[in-house]
């Protein structure tokens, strides 16, 4: 059988160690491929996102694809993919704009960090409800709805062990669900953790578009502009966060995990 060849890279990103942060696969493409191929090849990786990336002039067009389906938004994608191509394609840049479903989104190399422009999600209180708490298994002290479910809670302890019936939380509105605290006594500014059963990911392990929704909310509690956010998922990761107006910065570090070669149908793609 006839095939396409595609460089397929994993990259961790929110970390500088492998085995770390959330891994993301990135395709740079000549061309797009069929979405049915390309959600084929999110399902095959079983990664939390695919990334899909083609030139466009200066910019990139981006698009994001979970196990479940494509996405508006994913922060630990975008990161990944801005660092394969500074570092493997566009070596003489020192930034990427990509044009999303989100709009144009652009991230600058800092040193050993890729620092990326995101829109803030606007937060709505709601209110706690049981089956939050059921869903949950803690019960939080306050939840606010952005494109997800952010729901705080009073100790950063509470968040860590964390272990909520997923398919409850099916029920719950918003696309994802954050759990979050403030960091207490360590160096972090704010801890989370994010799930998304609805696009078949238990638990993401670092979530940039989450922190779209709790860098905003942590910003304004403590009042302040710049946070060091970390996520308490099994892989951890962190993140360097500033609010700009109604934009958040999210800057991470990125490792190489992986290159490898996709066998892909031709047949598959036509």
């Amino acid at each position: 059988m006839n095939t396409t060849r595609l460089k397929q890279y994993v990259v961790d990103a929110f970390t500088d160690t492998v085995f770390r942060g959330n891994p993301a696969a990135i395709c740079v493409l000549e061309h797009w491929l069929p979405d049915r191929v390309m959600q084929c090849i999110a399902k095959e990786n079983n990664l939390s996102e695919t990334a899909f990336a083609v030139r466009n002039g200066e910019h990139y067009a981006l698009r994001w694809f979970t196990p479940g389906g494509e996405i508006d938004l994913c922060g630990h994608a975008t990161l990944a993919c801005a660092y394969v191509l500074l570092n493997y394609c566009e070596k003489d840049r020192q930034s990427i704009v990509f044009s999303t479903m989100s709009g144009d989104l652009t991230v600058i190399r800092n040193g050993e960090l890729y620092e990326m422009d995101f829109p803030a999600y606007s937060l709505k209180p709601v209110a706690v409800t049981p089956a939050m708490t059921e869903a949950i298994g803690a019960a939080p002290e306050e939840a606010y709805m952005g494109r997800d479910l952010v729901c705080v809670f009073r100790d950063a302890g509470t968040v860590k062990n964390l272990s909520p019936d997923l398919e409850k939380l099916k029920g719950l509105d918003g696309l994802l669900f954050h759990a979050t605290a403030q960091g207490g006594n360590t160096e972090y500014d704010c801890v989370s953790r994010s799930f998304a059963p609805k696009l078949n990911i238990a638990e993401d392990p670092v979530c940039g578009s989450g922190h779209c929704h709790i860098i905003p909310y942590w910003a304004q509690k403590l009042s302040r502009s710049n946070l060091t956010a970390y996520q308490a998922s099994p892989r951890t990761g962190v993140l360097y966060c500033r609010m700009n107006g109604e934009r958040v910065i999210l800057a991470g570090k990125a490792a190489l995990y992986s290159e490898a070669e996709l066998f892909v149908p031709e047949k598959a793609a036509e």
